[in-house]
């Protein structure tokens, strides 16, 4: 899993919501999901380009879902803290370093290989954005969400042919 996000509406107070402190202009945010070669299977609801990583996941109630179907998924390091069931973990992301706390050498292993498993995941997400339309994307979240499910049924076709 991991987020995607394609420019939105122009600035204003009305659209302050969709202004993404991150990338530092206004823009949506989605989630979408991946199998393990890096085909999208499914694409969240187009939301304002400040919502967070775990809120997303948490409103579309990617944890239970998985849970209920016996799934795990790999995420980025965004996803941190969204699954702190220590002992059936749904949802694996890899370890954070700072100033303060460095990694230890098997940490260090463990991001590697987790970032081998998302590295078709990160494929997956590059041939959505292949599509230049989420480059100029001027709309509100309820009609991208439209526009984004039907980039996703195309990029398939494009993908597998």
């Amino acid at each position: 899993m991991a987020p995607s996000s394609p420019p939105s509406a122009a600035p204003g107070k009305a659209d302050r919501r969709n202004y993404s402190g991150k990338h530092h202009h206004h823009s949506l945010h989605f989630l979408a999901l991946t199998d393990e070669r890096g085909q999208l299977i499914w694409i969240s609801a187009a939301r304002p380009g400040s919502t967070h990583d775990n809120t997303a996941a948490r409103q579309d109630h990617v944890l239970t879902h998985r849970r209920a179907a016996g799934l795990g998924a790999l995420a980025d390091l965004g996803f941190r803290g969204l699954d702190n069931d220590v002992l059936d973990p749904v949802i694996v992301t890899g370890f954070h370093a700072s100033r303060t706390h460095k990694l230890t050498p098997g940490q260090k292993t463990a991001n590697r290989v987790l970032a081998v498993g998302r590295a078709p995941v990160e494929h997956g997400f590059a041939h959505l954005k292949n599509w230049r339309i989420l480059t100029k994307l001027r709309t509100d979240p309820a009609r991208a969400t439209h526009l984004l499910r039907a980039l996703l049924v195309l990029t398939n076709l494009e993908v597998n042919r």
